[in-house]
């Protein structure tokens, strides 16, 4: 019998949240204790398309989509559906979400079934026009695309939920009861696959103010609750910390939330029976490399975004079945990679429209292995007229078992950084070893060509960018969606 599959996805959640690496430890206490007493933990894994929908659908699908396309719907992107594929190996299918844009890019059509908790970020769900829509975050201080009725993203976000102040109103909360129930309705339907996509700790960052306060108790200005996709100079220290704060105050919550989907898969003794992945999707800049946000809309600031290692270095953590407990791998993966590991640990064949890009690391995992990719590549579709990358752009970023490298960079050239001893790519290298640069560049193009990119989409990389024009369509964290 097939072994049930558990994805367990928490967005922006970074890999250094956990176990007290980051430099402002977070509290994660649950993933902590799962990591160390029931997972194997990948430390390597990168993301591969950016951002939220492009990420999901490379998982989806096992194949890579930046080269080729960027946000759409599912089903433009091509034929595979990890949810109809297991479906056709007779697995009950469940979406569980408060991500607002799975259902606007139809990822529940692959689903038996599919629900969804409304109003994260820009989604809205029930207007109440009669109350009036407060400026709680001024709007120096953060994003301010997309408006409504001359409002920033984070008030509309508040006045969408009513200004919640409680833990139970979070949408970690309401999502992770959603699926503790759902586990108790259904935890005898063998086989099953159950997708559970926590947004948080996605911005905005709300989370109840007196857990805030534990990060930052002497702090009395207006809450920063979201970051301005710009320069992290635009905050005073004292600002930067209290964003710091409620972006940590909401990943602790998320935390405890995923815990108690772990606990219920505990108490229904699920753990023999059932392949278990918990994963980010990619994490946040919070100051480093003097930003604040994963992409560039700030009009005043003209720098070139790489996907620098606090945003495209991923947490990856599997178990259940025979997955060895509290292993840690370096193994170099990414999402691709993901779904076909998850049906060999499940024991599931299945056949999918399209060949999958991925390779799966089941095995690697199981016999306690070191290696699976030489490399990984993380970037973001780009679409411009110009023969140049666009001003502004979110840049691809190509990580070794040493090197990290940028083939634009901040300013339009090269960077190179030796994560072994830099991992947050702080220290450019590039000019002090400029052999490193020319091989990683020349691996970063071969990747392309593995992976068939068009021509036009190869020559925006085959030269180096015109550092004063890059006219173009700057490649965008959202698109419009029709019901935003």
């Amino acid at each position: 019998m097939y072994k049930n599959i558990v994805v367990l996805i928490t967005d922006t959640f970074r890999h250094d949240n956990l176990c007290n690496r980051a430099e402002r430890p977070v509290r994660t206490p649950e993933l902590d204790r799962f990591a160390a007493e029931r997972a194997t933990e990948i430390t390597n894994c990168y993301m591969g398309s950016f951002p939220t929908i492009p990420h999901r659908t490379d998982f989806t699908t096992g194949v890579l989509g930046w080269p080729h396309y960027g946000w759409q719907a599912i089903d433009q992107s091509g034929p595979n559906h990890a949810g109809q594929m297991l479906g056709k190996q007779g697995y009950a299918t469940q979406l569980i979400c408060d991500c607002p844009h799975l259902f606007n890019a139809r990822f529940q059509h692959g689903f038996d079934a599919a629900y969804q908790h409304r109003g994260q970020e820009g989604d809205k769900p029930l207007l109440h026009l009669n109350d009036p829509i407060e400026m709680i975050v001024p709007d120096d201080k953060t994003r301010l695309h997309p408006i409504y009725r001359g409002q920033s993203m984070v008030n509309q976000h508040r006045w969408t939920n009513r200004y919640y102040r409680y833990e139970t109103d979070v949408f970690s909360s309401r999502t992770a009861s959603t699926t503790v129930r759902w586990l108790e309705e259904n935890s005898e339907a063998d086989p099953f696959f159950l997708w559970v996509d926590f947004f948080d700790p996605h911005e905005p960052w709300d989370p109840p103010e007196y857990l805030v306060r534990r990060y930052d108790p002497d702090y009395n200005g207006p809450p920063m609750m979201h970051p301005n996709y710009g320069p992290s100079s635009a905050y005073t220290p004292e600002e930067l910390h209290n964003l710091w704060a409620h972006y940590a105050a909401e990943a602790e919550m998320v935390d405890r939330h995923i815990g108690q989907v772990l606990q219920k898969m505990e108490d229904l003794q699920l753990w023999d029976d059932t392949i278990v992945v918990v994963m980010s999707d990619h994490g946040m800049s919070l100051g480093e490399h003097d930003r604040t946000g994963k992409s560039n809309i700030q009009e005043t600031d003209g720098r070139y975004w790489p996907i620098y290692p606090e945003i495209g270095h991923a947490m990856l953590l599997v178990a259940g079945g025979d997955v060895p407990r509290g292993q840690s791998l370096p193994l170099i993966t990414q999402p691709i990679d993901l779904f076909p590991t998850l049906c060999d640990l499940a024991g599931v064949t299945v056949e999918p429209p399209k060949p999958f890009d991925g390779l799966s690391f089941a095995q690697a995992v199981l016999n306690g292995e070191n290696a699976h990719r030489d490399y990984a590549v993380s970037g973001c579709h780009i679409k411009t007229e110009s023969a140049n990358p666009p001003r502004r752009a979110t840049m691809p970023f190509l990580v070794t078992d040493r090197w990290g490298y940028a083939p634009v960079g901040a300013y339009g050239r090269p960077e190179l950084y030796d994560l072994i001893v830099d991992p947050l790519a702080a220290n450019n290298l590039a000019d002090d070893h400029k052999a490193v640069v020319n091989d990683l560049h020349a691996l970063f193009m071969a990747n392309l060509a593995r992976h068939q990119a068009p021509e036009d989409f190869l020559s925006l990389w085959a030269k180096k960018p015109d550092n004063e024009t890059g006219a173009g369509v700057w490649a965008i964290d959202y698109p419009d969606e029709p019901d935003r």
